[in-house]
């Protein structure tokens, strides 16, 4: 019997979870059929939760109810936030729990408040205080890689809170992500907590990384056989920067007490030139303890006629190091690139946030005027 490539990309060791949740994705048995075709955890993100919420009329009964006692709009999208989250959670806690300790899947990402991404003390509150509001075993709280989140990771690892660390662009940030995970995990051990219940991933964000690349190249012209390279080499040197620090001998020794190494999370997997492959960034970055997160149409893309081949992410890894050297020869800084990524994808975030506050202040006022 032939395997869909959902099933192959497992048969890989890559856990394929879908980038999308709305309270009708939830409710209406979407999320249950997705999970039985080989979707196997959830991400979220403000321009997710932006869309649902005013997309429609899913969301004005629970509104109602929450406007009686509540009006502040922050408070009111935790409010109904939580609800879809949780019911993602209950749908995907049989995968959690299917593999006892250290599950890798059946996890459902939160996003603090990107307006809080340069705040740490203000992270990790929000971090904490969204662990207590959802209430449950398998969900990820995701926190920005800024240079102040890091010691957000570091501290909120170290309470037991899971994380998904987001908005990872650049080789050296997510190797400084990774050591942050394991100094958490190191801290929870020493405090007597229970290991193989702390898991974390890295969301290294990849098509983003092409389409400011290749803006670049077409600002210095010519170079048109780098176009389309970087996001990959990218990725394929992340996931060296993985293969190595969680093979150490302390992270050895944190593994041995039931610590789960923190998987690299392919984030921004749509393709976003029409002139690529739709599914290029899931077919080139394939390999084991690795989760590609995928927007919904990819997902139906990658199952029409995605074609997985091998473990990609292993293939012609210096030719992804002579890549990078190349854009250096181009006169492309891969240093701006990626900082260029960061700030404007916390910008991007926290307009979204603002933009959905302002949806919810006018769906409150409809409905009060209604």
């Amino acid at each position: 019997m032939a395997t869909t490539p959902l099933q192959q990309l497992a048969e890989h060791g890559q856990s394929v979870w879908m980038d999308f949740v709305s309270r009708r994705f939830v409710k209406d048995g979407d999320l249950a059929e997705a999970v039985s075709t080989g979707i196997v955890g959830v991400t979220s993100n403000p321009t997710i939760f932006q869309a649902a919420i005013a997309d429609g009329n899913a969301y004005d009964d629970q509104l109602r109810e929450v406007l009686a006692s509540e009006s502040d709009p922050k408070e009111i999208f935790l409010a109904v936030t939580v609800e879809d989250i949780r019911g993602a959670c209950d749908i995907l806690r049989p995968k959690w729990e299917e593999a006892g300790d250290n599950a890798r899947d059946g996890w459902v990402s939160l996003e603090v408040d990107p307006n809080l991404a340069h705040d740490t003390e203000a992270t990790i509150a929000e971090a904490k205080r969204l662990h207590r509001l959802v209430d449950r075993p398998n969900l990820f709280i995701k926190i920005p890689a800024t240079l102040e989140g890091l010691s957000a990771i570091e501290e909120t690892v170290a309470a037991g809170i899971p994380v998904n660390v987001t908005l990872i662009f650049s080789l050296e940030r997510h190797r400084a992500v990774a050591e942050s995970y394991i100094r958490g995990v190191q801290r929870l051990a020493e405090a007597g907590g229970d290991l193989s219940t702390m898991a974390s991933v890295a969301s290294f964000f990849v098509s983003r990384v092409d389409t400011e690349a290749d803006k670049r190249l077409d600002e210095v012209g010519g170079h048109d056989e780098l176009k389309g390279t970087l996001a990959i080499a990218n990725a394929k040197l992340a996931y060296q920067t993985f293969q190595e620090l969680f093979a150490s001998e302390q992270w050895k020794a944190l593994a041995a007490k039931g610590a789960s190494a923190q998987r690299c999370l392919w984030a921004s997997t749509s393709t976003k030139n029409p002139d690529y492959r739709d599914t290029i960034y899931v077919e080139e970055l394939v390999g084991p303890e690795t989760v590609n997160t995928m927007p919904r149409e990819t997902v139906e893309a990658v199952q029409d006629h995605g074609q997985i081949r091998g473990d990609t992410l292993l293939e012609d890894v210096e030719g992804a190091r002579r890549t990078l050297d190349a854009f250096k020869d181009a006169g492309i800084s891969y240093d701006e690139v990626v900082e260029t990524l960061e700030r404007e994808g916390v910008e991007k975030f926290a307009k979204s946030f603002q933009q959905l506050f302002a949806d919810i202040e006018t769906k409150r006022d409809q409905l009060v005027a209604a």
